[in-house]
């Protein structure tokens, strides 16, 4: 076997695997946060594998295409949003491992492909030819743009810090695992970087159409907006669209501001054994799934429960208005901390 051979061989197992750990890590979340939230709303809630049984139910039930539809693009769109979000998993470190793919623009190509979903959920809303989709499609773009600022200026603030420190390839998601920003900053850019993660909080219910940012859908006013005219195996792969982006986003924050592992205090990470490498990686894996479920539970479930829907020209004040503002001050605290 040659290494082009192999190298094909090792990226196909490879993206299969995310592609499983992405869809079961994604229902898994949602079952919590489901369970959490009605838990903080004094109800019983779903059962934890609920998830599982939506997206069953989805795949049993009819496809129907309106009948002003554009087929072939009302179609594609749910598969190009799925397959895109299990792309960005490939560039993202998990629990220590080096992800798949990885080069030397890691955290600009996760932005765009992070706008891909959308983008195709937009053109899915517009070729279903229902004006409810269409008005769901224009939030969408509104709230694409808005939620951008805070999300591309964290981005710039860590690759001119890194940049500044002399690490290589600045943009790289691995740089940023192997020189974590909190070891890089003093006082006023520890600051920063806390302005930053709180803007990166702010951004996650926006990439997810959750509550209070979830004026596409906004199921009491446009009944499903983006959605409305989805049904059966398409509505079902919006479904783990979403699972898969609740698990991007919790894994982009854990990369960028808390990319520790905990097998060093247990000293085994330095061991020569296989077992205790093996030991080593469950545990730092362990640790990973605690760290995703309290960044989905703040970003996520607490703020969806704790809030209500905001309007779009409320969505579009807090992301360019205070998003952008805390994160561009959290830039400058972070450069004027590498000239104290």
């Amino acid at each position: 076997m040659n290494d082009i051979t192999a190298m094909l061989l090792h990226i196909t197992l490879g993206t299969l695997l995310m592609t499983i750990l992405a869809v079961t890590g994604g229902f898994i979340l949602q079952g919590i946060d489901r369970k959490l939230a009605a838990l903080m709303q004094a109800r019983i809630g779903p059962p934890l594998i609920q998830p599982y049984w939506d997206f069953k139910k989805l795949l049993c039930k009819e496809n129907i295409v309106p009948e002003h539809a554009i087929p072939w693009l009302f179609n594609a769109a749910p598969l190009v949003a799925f397959a895109t979000a299990v792309t960005v998993m490939l560039y993202i470190p998990i629990a220590g491992f080096k992800p798949l793919l990885s080069g030397y623009g890691d955290l600009i190509l996760v932005m765009y492909l992070l706008a891909i979903p959308a983008l195709a959920m937009v053109a899915g809303g517009f070729a279903s030819g229902s004006p409810y989709a269409s008005l769901g499609a224009q939030r969408e773009m509104v709230m694409m743009i808005a939620y951008e600022l805070p999300l591309g200026a964290a981005i710039i603030s860590f690759a001119w810090k890194l940049a500044e420190a002399g690490v290589d390839h600045p943009f790289a998601l691995q740089s940023i695992i192997e020189n974590p920003i909190w070891g890089m900053v003093g006082p006023f850019g520890a600051m920063g970087a806390c302005m930053l993660l709180l803007a990166m909080v702010m951004v996650t219910p926006g990439e997810l159409s959750k509550v209070p940012f979830d004026a596409p859908e906004a199921k009491s006013e446009l009944a499903d907006g983006l959605l409305v005219e989805y049904s059966g195996r398409n509505l079902a792969m919006y479904y783990l669209t979403l699972g898969t982006k609740m698990v991007v986003m919790a894994s982009l924050i854990i990369a960028m501001f808390v990319p520790y592992n905990i097998s060093p205090l247990f000293n085994l990470s330095a061991q020569n054994g296989t077992g205790l490498h093996i030991a080593a990686n469950i545990i730092d894996i362990i640790f990973f799934m605690i760290k995703v479920l309290l960044v989905m539970f703040i970003s996520m479930t607490l703020i969806r429960t704790a809030m209500a829907r905001f309007r779009i020209n409320q969505i579009m004040t807090m992301y360019w208005k205070y998003g952008g503002i805390m994160t561009l001050l959290g830039l400058i605290l972070i450069m004027l901390d590498a000239r104290l």
